[in-house]
């Protein structure tokens, strides 16, 4: 009986130990084939026997997955249990010094590839304290039971503003021709004691539409923030966090869109892309964000003479806009202004007002459908609404935040040592451009982009100051 107590006493106090290795850590790593071999023989306690642990680490090429490795740390130990067996059983102590090569696994949902980054971490040596007596032997599988789950988060508010726009625009619509049908059916009497009432209540009335006007005040000047660049105060509504899933929900949209488009990395042309933007972002370095954003590249096999740069870093470039510079300083200062776009955050901005003037479109709706005496009235008041909403805020707005980012892309340009003369140089040629084929353009005012150009005379008022 006194031996049984021992035996269970000495099980417990494995466990226990158990417990505080688990409460720290335990990494899952996915396990690559063509790996680079590298064998260690870790020390065990003297009442298990050596295990030899062999750990392959993956080049970057492969897309494979072969089998599994796990890391368990423990408190001031370092501990490395090799699975490439399942039945495999045993317990390790610390060892001198191990380089671990730790596997990063991305999963991008467009096109189900594994993106791959290899970290390096490096263990130190830690010697072991003489007082901790030996672990018992333990059972791989009794550790598998420990596991972090995966964190659960609810869909973010703005995201369900995004999906629900076109419903709140119909509960609008139902909450305003409720109101006048509900006006509508009220009998004589009835509507003038209603009006008796609001005319009774009106200073009520007064103070309660003020409080929701000094309430909307307070909420806009509150969500100011000055842009570190600029100085310019800009709005933000959306969160930094809430905005980077609607990126990557973007990003996600663009690549499978123009996923048989794209150029491969050994082509030429996005070598030169890659160049040019890593010589623009190593130049600038201290300019806020910069530094912050990984810079990745696509090139997109297209005859469109555009580019843009998601929040999150991912540039777009097409094959059409790089037949159109004639040499590596029209494309600096084009990519200049685009990554000047996501390090000024005019996405998150433009967004922002875009969800403001949405909050108060809505009132505007419900009382047009409240006022009007017919639906067909109603409709050309909702048209009416909606394009003096565009174009006299959005599009203005717009136009603003380009002018705003070609200062700021000359502005990197120049401190990356490109001819600056060359930004306006484009402008007119693409302006020369469309005299050329008789291209039909917009005027100025209903366009989210100044004219071809307005531009080149803005850029030439820049360049001395630049």
């Amino acid at each position: 009986m006194h031996a049984h107590l021992i035996i269970k006493a000495k099980k417990m106090n494995c466990v226990h130990r158990l417990q505080l290795a688990t409460r720290n850590c335990m990494f899952r790593f996915i396990a690559l084939p063509n790996w680079r071999k590298c064998d260690t023989l870790a020390v065990t306690s003297p009442r298990c026997h050596p295990v030899g642990i062999n750990h392959r680490v993956n080049k970057y090429q492969d897309l494979g997955v072969s089998q599994y490795d796990r890391l368990t740390f423990l408190p001031r130990h370092f501990h490395c249990c090799g699975t490439s067996s399942n039945k495999l059983t045993g317990c390790l102590s610390s060892t001198k010094s191990k380089e671990v090569w730790m596997t990063a696994r991305r999963y991008t949902a467009s096109n189900d590839v594994l993106s791959r980054q290899l970290l390096i971490k490096k263990v130190g040596a830690v010697p072991l304290l003489s007082p901790v007596p030996p672990l018992n032997c333990f059972p791989i599988r009794d550790i598998r039971s420990f596991h972090t789950s995966a964190r659960t988060q609810a869909a973010p508010i703005p995201l369900l503003l995004i999906i629900l726009k076109p419903v709140q625009k119909l509960l609008a619509i139902i909450v305003g021709r409720g109101i006048r049908k509900w006006w509508r059916a009220l009998p004589p009497n009835k509507k003038e004691l209603f009006k008796e009432s609001v005319r009774k209540n009106k200073w009520k009335l007064f103070f309660g539409l003020s409080s929701f006007g000094l309430l909307f005040i307070v909420f806009y000047f509150t969500h100011l923030e000055v842009n570190p660049v600029t100085g310019r105060s800009k709005l933000l509504v959306l969160g930094k966090e809430h905005f980077r899933l609607l990126s990557e929900l973007e990003y996600e949209a663009w690549m499978e869109e123009f996923k048989n488009n794209m150029v491969t990395e050994r082509d030429a042309r996005y070598r030169t892309v890659k160049e040019v933007v890593h010589h623009l972002t190593e130049c600038n370095k201290d300019i806020p964000g910069i530094s912050e954003i990984n810079w990745v590249i696509h090139v997109v096999e297209s005859p469109e003479i555009n580019a843009f740069v998601l929040p999150n870093g991912q540039v777009f470039v097409f094959t059409g806009l790089l037949n159109s510079v004639t040499d590596i300083h029209q494309l600096s200062f084009l990519l200049g202004h685009e990554i000047a776009h996501a390090v000024l955050g005019h996405a998150a901005e433009k967004a922002s007002l875009v969800h403001l003037l949405d909050f108060l479109g809505l009132i505007f709706l419900t009382m047009i459908w409240a006022i009007c005496p017919r639906d067909s009235l109603a409709l050309l008041g909702q048209w009416i609404q909606s394009k003096l909403q565009e174009y006299m805020f959005d599009k203005p707005y717009s136009r603003t935040l380009e002018a705003e980012a070609d200062k700021i892309g000359l502005l990197l340009a120049a401190k990356s040592c490109v001819d600056v003369r060359a930004s306006s140089v484009f402008w007119q040629q693409m302006e020369f451009s469309d005299h050329l084929i008789r291209h039909h353009k917009l005027p100025e005012w209903l366009s989210t982009h100044p004219s071809h150009e307005n531009r080149a005379e803005y850029l030439d008022r820049l360049i001395p100051q630049i």
